[in-house]
This record gives C-alpha cells, structure tokens and sequence, in this order.
C-alpha cells in the first residue's frame, strides 16, 4: 500500500502487531496461560487426596477382614473400590501433566529422571485420549464392584452393565471421530505448524 509520498507501508498480516493496544493484549492472553498453575495444582491435590483416601480404606478393609471375614464378596468389593481411588487419582495426575505442558511448559524432569514417552502431549485431543482410556478403566472396575457386591441382583447388575458398555462406546466412537478429524487437519498443516514430538 502507498500513502502520499510514494512509500510503501507493509499491509496488516497475521504475523504484524497493528499497534501498542493489540501488543499490550497480546502480551496479557500470553500472561493468562500462566492461569492454569492454578487447576494444575488443585488437580494435583486431588489426586494426593484420592491416594490417601485410597490407603486409608486399605487400612479399614484389612481391618473389616479381620473382624468379619465373611461373606467374601463384600471384602473383596472394598478392594474393587481401592483400585477405582487409585486410577481416579492417577487420572487426576495425568489430567494435571497434560493442562501443564499443554499451557505453561514443557517438563524438564532433569538428571536422573524423565517422563514416560505416553506423558508427552502435543494437543489437547492428546489429553483427552488419555483422560478418557482412564475413564473407561474407572467404569469397568465400578461395574465388577457393583457385579461382586450384588451376585444376587441381577437385573440391577445388567442394567448397570448395559449403562456402562453404552457410555465406554460413545467415548470410543467420540475418540475415533475426533481422531479423524485432527489427522484431516494435520494433513492440511504445513510442516511449520506442526509441532513436533520430543525425542
């Protein structure tokens, strides 16, 4: 474009701030991200607190064993439970790594320590697939929970199971279509705008 001396001034762009307004915002969206301390942490509390609610029934079902050791279903149900606190909690932490990376910063374990390779996330779709394999596990044992407690309830044990297999089936097929669609997308990037995957 020429203004009336003849120069050319370059035509706004997406890669051209178009004034100190627009940078001054630009630099306070940046600034915001550093928000997701905030979720991050209280997910990490969370799923402190979802272990020790976990070790902490441990303790009472030894000790409910031990004072009444039967009918056996019961007791073994208090360990379905356990194992239902532990993959909450450990959803909560993969939940908790992902938002970080995805929004404040790479994690550098540094010497001697590093994250498994199926931590590294690249996208929130990333995430959400880890999230939601969590979620299916979490579903299942609550299903053997109710199906151990409950032997003589059936009808109650295969409505539930109906319920659960509906609900894991979504989540799949929602996965698989939106997993399409990113890799559509991804095709249409050029190799600048993909972000590559650590080593």
């Amino acid at each position: 474009m020429q203004d009336e001396s003849g120069s050319t001034e370059p035509e706004p762009g997406p890669g051209r701030i178009a004034g100190p307004l627009e940078a001054r915002t630009e630099r306070v969206l940046a600034a915001s991200l550093r928000l997701m301390v905030i979720p991050v942490a209280v997910l990490l509390l969370s799923g402190l607190g979802a272990f020790a609610y976990a070790i902490a029934l441990f303790i009472h079902a030894v000790q409910s064993i031990v004072q009444h050791p039967f009918p056996v279903g019961h007791q073994v149900g208090l360990f379905l439970l356990e194992i239902d606190l532990f993959l909450i909690g450990a959803t909560l932490l993969i939940s908790a790594v992902g938002l970080y990376e995805l929004f404040v910063s790479e994690i550098h374990a540094g010497a001697g320590l590093s994250l498994p390779g199926w931590l590294d996330m690249r996208d929130l779709n990333d995430l959400k697939g880890r999230v939601i394999a969590m979620i299916v596990l979490v579903l299942s044992v609550s299903f053997l929970e109710v199906a151990v407690d409950a032997p003589d309830n059936g009808r109650q044990v295969l409505e539930l199971g109906g319920g659960v297999a509906l609900v894991i089936v979504a989540l799949t097929v929602f996965t698989r279509l939106t997993d399409h669609a990113d890799d559509a997308n991804e095709r249409l990037e050029t190799p600048e705008q993909v972000r590559p995957r650590r080593p």
